[in-house]
């Protein structure tokens, strides 16, 4: 087979843009998500454009004992991950820290840390093995400054970075990459769904200048997967050419 990619999240924004761009290469992969029809809309689409093989597999990462059942039991011909993504992630509520609503919370630490955690968990023995793969976690520039409001979403990225960090080094061992890519301000369906629904609150986000979009940051994470074999971008913060950090952002 071709090389295979997993990436989670794989039904919106990242993800799928990720999952179009490899397919476009001959990737064959494995996409995870939530949303059973919209994993199947892109695995029947990505088939269909590019001749590759495609296994959805739909659960959500903060289910433990569903990740470990699944992923632990991938069939023979596909347990030969060349290179995983940890893309699904979310941010919950921007609120100040006395009025954040604790499932809001929740949820951002059960899938920003320990869903990556869990699919990092049951697919890198398979690399082990091989002695070979690459781990791609997509973090944020919020891992990197924490920012008014940001509290938790903030601190389940830096909990990114330095579980980023961990891997790298406990995993050198296995000739395992680790990439971290952190994006700032990407036009996806993050603010969407940071603001529940609101979309006015999301399009403001974006207003007055030219944010990333998911192909841009797609772009980015396969050129890291296709750098050669001896060389590894371990840290990358990606922003717009009008924002500076997490503070410093020039609008029109």
């Amino acid at each position: 087979m071709n090389k295979i990619v997993l990436i989670t999240g794989a039904t919106s924004g990242f993800g799928k843009a990720a999952a179009e761009q490899f397919a476009a290469l001959g990737y064959h992969l494995i996409i995870t998500g939530r949303r059973k029809d919209r994993l199947d809309a892109v695995s029947n689409t990505l088939q269909q454009q590019h001749r590759i093989k495609v296994l959805p597999l739909c659960f959500d990462v903060q289910d433990r004992d569903t990740v470990f059942n699944t992923l632990t039991q991938l069939p023979d011909e596909w347990q030969a991950i060349d290179i995983l993504i940890n893309n699904a992630g979310l941010a919950a509520g921007r609120d100040s820290f006395e009025d954040a609503n604790l499932d809001d919370w929740e949820t951002m630490i059960d899938t920003n840390i320990k869903g990556l955690l869990y699919v990092s968990k049951a697919i890198t023995p398979f690399m082990m093995a091989r002695k070979k793969g690459h781990v791609i976690n997509i973090g944020s520039i919020a891992g990197k400054e924490t920012y008014e409001k940001g509290n938790v979403y903030c601190a389940s990225k830096e909990a990114v970075d330095a579980i980023s960090r961990a891997m790298r080094i406990d995993l050198l061992k296995y000739g395992i990459k680790v990439t971290a890519i952190h994006p700032g301000a990407a036009e996806t369906e993050f603010s969407l769904v940071r603001f529940k629904g609101n979309e006015t609150a999301a399009a403001k986000i974006y207003e007055g200048y030219q944010p990333l979009t998911a192909d841009d940051v797609a772009a980015i994470i396969v050129y890291c997967a296709q750098l050669p074999a001896h060389v590894c971008i371990n840290d990358l913060v990606v922003t717009p050419t009008a924002q500076a950090n997490s503070f410093y952002m020039y609008k029109e």
